[in-house]
């Protein structure tokens, strides 16, 4: 049994969880989950051990000076909580780590453990894959669920995904066995854009969760920073005829796919996050922080976090070939090696298919799984420079 000293009993608390590396295209959703614990000066009350879930050698520690003082960060997971004030206040269970490397269900169980404790009542993971979306088009967002009703009551896609995922979708059905209701949030990062950091992916992701628990979400600068993250894109693009040639190439693409979707459903939907905002909505914005020190005793002490270009599109195979279904496409740096047609490849907007379907690359890619993928495990874990798995 998990107990949790200094830290009060929490008002109808949603758990919110990112994980860097495999499932964080852009650093999308790691960033998400930073950006509310900034925003509501979350303080950090529990942290995972790191010995059990990670190899070092992949996820290195850091040492650092604190007053001249050496001392070692490890990675791992940890976890905060923040009071969203108003007139109906609630609580948020903030969850940001690294993907973990092993053990990957006693991981899940860890977490489900703090969540029976701390009475959460849902669990929302964030993740990013890359997609042959445009840049200069809203970034798509879809909600995945595994239970039909919370899928009915939510408008969210039941997935109906087969094939090797990652913690977010392991963690996701744990919850569901064990009767939490949880909904995964993906955004789609465009692929030939897919450096880190991708402001315009975060922003997307925190819209989409502020209409799911229906609170309101302060901002900061995140939309300023979008807007000059598509201004640097748009330049970048105008410099290369052939990028530039791609990029409309999938505007047409996406555009045709979404003309239907123009309904006053959607419309009414932006109609009401605009009224939110202008009024104050459910939360008039952030509150102060759960003080989380025990105020004495044993439990007085808690961990604290210490404090590109364009990838160039390879040409569309030409008429009369077919690119297989399953071929992968990278996520580092060095973009894709065969960016296919728009119309061949998994569309992350389009709602037929999931983003677990889609993969974290935005085609129907198979990885293959590690050995130890019963187990969960990942030997080939993140590594600082947040690699995907090899294809």
């Amino acid at each position: 049994m998990i107990e949790l000293e200094g830290v009060p009993e929490l008002i109808d608390p949603v758990m919110v969880a990112a994980f860097e590396g495999w499932n964080d295209a852009g650093d999308a959703a790691s960033t998400a989950v930073a950006h509310l614990d900034r925003e509501w000066k979350g303080e950090v009350f529990a942290a995972l051990d790191a010995e059990d879930y990670y190899d070092f050698q992949v996820n290195r520690p850091t040492v650092w000076l604190d007053g001249g003082v050496r001392k070692i960060t490890w990675p791992t997971t940890r976890l905060s909580v923040v009071r969203v004030g108003g007139e109906k206040p609630r609580d948020l269970v903030l969850v940001r780590g690294i993907e973990p490397s092993m053990r990957w269900r006693s991981f899940c169980n860890e977490i489900l453990g703090f969540a029976h404790e701390l009475g959460v009542e849902m669990v929302v993971i964030l993740g990013a894959l890359l997609g042959d979306t445009p840049h200069t088009r809203p970034v798509p967002v879809s909600g995945i669920t595994s239970d039909p009703d919370l899928a009915r009551t939510m408008d969210l896609e039941e997935t109906r995904y087969e094939g090797p995922t990652g913690i977010v979708g392991i963690l996701q059905e744990a919850c569901t066995h064990a009767g939490v209701p949880a909904v995964s949030l993906w955004a789609a990062v465009p692929h030939y854009v897919s450096q880190p950091p991708n402001p315009k992916a975060t922003l997307a992701l925190l819209n989409r969760l502020e209409d799911l628990i229906g609170l309101r979400i302060p901002l900061g600068e995140l939309p300023e920073d979008a807007r000059a993250w598509q201004l640097g894109v748009d330049q970048l693009a105008a410099e290369d005829t052939e990028v530039a040639e791609y990029v409309q190439t999938l505007e047409e693409a996406r555009d045709t796919a979404e003309l239907p979707e123009a309904s006053g459903e959607a419309i009414a939907r932006e109609f009401e996050r605009y009224l939110r905002r202008r009024d104050g909505g459910p939360g008039p914005g952030p509150g102060p922080g759960l003080a989380t020190d025990g105020g004495g005793g044993d439990g007085g002490a808690y961990l604290r976090d210490p404090g590109g270009g364009l990838n160039r599109p390879a040409r569309a195979p030409r008429s009369g070939t077919e690119e297989p279904a399953d071929s992968p496409e990278p996520s580092g740096a060095d973009g894709p090696s065969d960016a296919a047609d728009p119309s061949e490849t998994a569309d992350p907007s389009d709602p037929s298919v999931s983003p677990d379907e889609a993969g974290p690359s935005g085609a129907r890619e198979r990885p293959e799984p590690d050995a130890e993928a019963e187990d969960g495990g990942d030997s080939g874990g993140d590594s600082g420079e947040k690699d995907r798995p090899e294809e």
